[in-house]
């Protein structure tokens, strides 16, 4: 019955989230995943990546990869404009902590969303992949997507595009 009070407690704890927008959509992230939000700007671009790393940035001496969320959900990739924002997000994955930084069109706001008001994720109909969806949190009468960070920037899961995507340069030798 205790781990039951303790799972019950956990679902009523209100949840922070930050919320940005996307695409014209509002996403959102948990707020313990953010470690900052700066300015889009002095990115490295790195040749043989896939389409959604737009490059590399230098945040306080260590290399920070960024990804635009865009073209990771499958869309073109985001155009940069005036509000456009890295938000720097840590990802936690086989005890290793990376920073990554992740291409929004416009941070929004922190928003309080209680676990009463967030339902499991479609099925079907959602414009990005279902397992990238922690759920659908409704502020306002209207539906935010959370996402599940750690399976958008999944290390492996990167490193295995950029390999695939770096072709003959990622280890194989020519006429081996």
């Amino acid at each position: 019955a205790a781990a039951l009070q303790a799972r019950q407690a956990a679902a009523d704890a209100p949840q922070q989230y930050l919320t940005f927008l996307l695409g014209g959509e509002m996403f959102a992230v948990g707020i313990l995943n953010v470690k900052e939000i700066i300015e889009y700007g002095n990115l490295t671009e790195i040749p043989m990546m896939p389409a959604f790393i737009r490059g590399v940035i230098n945040l306080r001496g260590s290399v920070v990869p960024v990804i635009d969320l865009s073209a990771r959900f499958g869309h073109a990739p985001s155009e940069a404009g005036k509000r456009t924002c890295i938000v720097i997000v840590e990802v936690t994955e086989n005890d290793f902590r990376h920073d990554i930084g992740i291409m929004v069109d416009a941070v929004s706001e922190v928003l309080e969303i209680p676990a009463s008001e967030i339902e499991p994720p479609p099925s079907f109909g959602a414009r990005i992949r279902a397992d990238f969806i922690h759920g659908m949190g409704k502020v306002a009468g209207k539906f935010v997507i959370l996402l599940n960070i750690g399976r958008v920037l999944s290390v492996d899961e990167i490193a295995l595009l950029a390999s695939v995507a770096g072709g003959p340069e990622s280890g194989a030798t020519p006429g081996a």
